[in-house]
């Protein structure tokens, strides 16, 4: 398969440089240190799993360079991603599946907002939720393509960094994606990208239901602003009996959010959520929480902060969440400014 990666970090060097290793004609888009580093010294990633070694790697800053692809696997921030889409336009043809694997609630629409004008006029999903509806904006078909909206729901489970540019270290968590259609149908496309990433070892999953797959990653992720404003990792912050407290109330009210936005949660998500965190690595972290700590820009508005601005639309108390962002605002402010 011809594929984009955008992005090559933790997420787009771990997962790109797997589709690459299994033989998939993959081009990596990445800029300054990182794209001198991966045309002189290949990918490497250092793996709990097994490290692997890519010599020779495609990798440009000109995303027209590339050509029309079948597959973009966006492995950017999420505040980069309409920049993203804009970018990815040229090599966006009437077939073209583009997987958002950010953070958060809010890469599909972002995408289709700007990608599904070049497939088309638009309309609203057929078949899908009203939650589902509103999560693509309108935009779910693309009338001159396969009838499907450029973007996929996406979303992926992984610890893994960028230790040095084109050196990816993978430290924990089996390493899953899991993607679908908006609408939730099992597509031909949805199957045979699945198929491609199991080719390639790695473990991917078509669920049920995507969006409600989404909230509860979504749920896990916005504890990371915990491990913020605590300067703890995981092992710590489910210890403490207050700090394990504060968890479980946040991931509550996220929950609260999602029912009043009309999506479908999975069954005890909060408690499946709770267990996911028991078992993550002592000394683990998340990206935003690396990030903050590090003085960089942040995804918080994409994590906590979508939560507060999604509790006032819709009337949800939200104190926990409230407090982790506004506590790390000042921190975030200082960053974009420096930035």
């Amino acid at each position: 398969m011809k594929i984009a990666v955008i992005g090559a970090g933790g997420v787009g060097g771990y997962f790109g440089g797997k589709l690459a290793q299994a033989g998939n004609d993959v081009t990596f888009v990445a800029r300054g240190a990182t794209l001198e580093a991966m045309r002189k010294n290949g990918l490497t990633v250092k793996s709990v799993d097994g490290d692997f070694f890519i010599p020779e790697v495609q990798v440009t800053d000109n995303v027209s360079e590339i050509g029309e692809v079948e597959l973009v696997v966006l492995g950017v921030k999420s505040w980069q991603v309409r920049e993203a889409a804009e970018q990815i336009q040229s090599i966006c043809g009437a077939g073209t599946a583009v997987l958002p694997l950010q953070n958060g609630v809010l890469s599909t629409e972002e995408l289709n907002g700007v990608l599904t004008n070049n497939r088309g006029s638009s309309t609203a999903l057929n078949g899908g939720s009203a939650a589902q509806n509103e999560l693509t904006n309108g935009h779910g078909t693309g009338a001159a393509g396969d009838g499907y909206s450029a973007a996929l729901c996406g979303l992926c489970r992984i610890f893994s960094k960028a230790d040095m540019p084109g050196v990816i270290t993978h430290f924990g968590v089996n390493p899953t994606i899991e993607l679908g259609e908006p609408s939730n149908e099992k597509s031909e496309r949805v199957l045979k990208i699945q198929k491609v990433f199991d080719d390639a070892g790695v473990n991917c999953k078509v669920p049920d239901d995507i969006i409600a797959a989404i909230w509860q990653k979504f749920t896990f992720i916005c504890t990371s602003g915990l491990l913020v404003v605590s300067n703890s990792t995981y092992g710590p912050l489910r210890e403490i009996p207050e700090t394990r407290k504060m968890m479980i109330e946040l991931m509550t009210e996220v929950n609260n959010v999602a029912i009043a936005k009309g999506v479908t949660p999975m069954p005890n998500v909060v408690e499946k959520t709770m267990a996911i965190i028991d078992k993550c690595p002592y000394d683990s972290n998340c990206s935003l929480t690396r990030d903050v700590l590090a003085g960089r820009p942040s995804e918080i508005e994409y994590q906590n902060g979508t939560v507060v601005r999604l509790g006032e639309e819709l009337g949800v108390d939200v104190p926990v969440n409230r407090f982790v962002y506004s506590s790390i605002l000042p921190m975030e402010i200082r960053a974009r400014s420096r930035s």
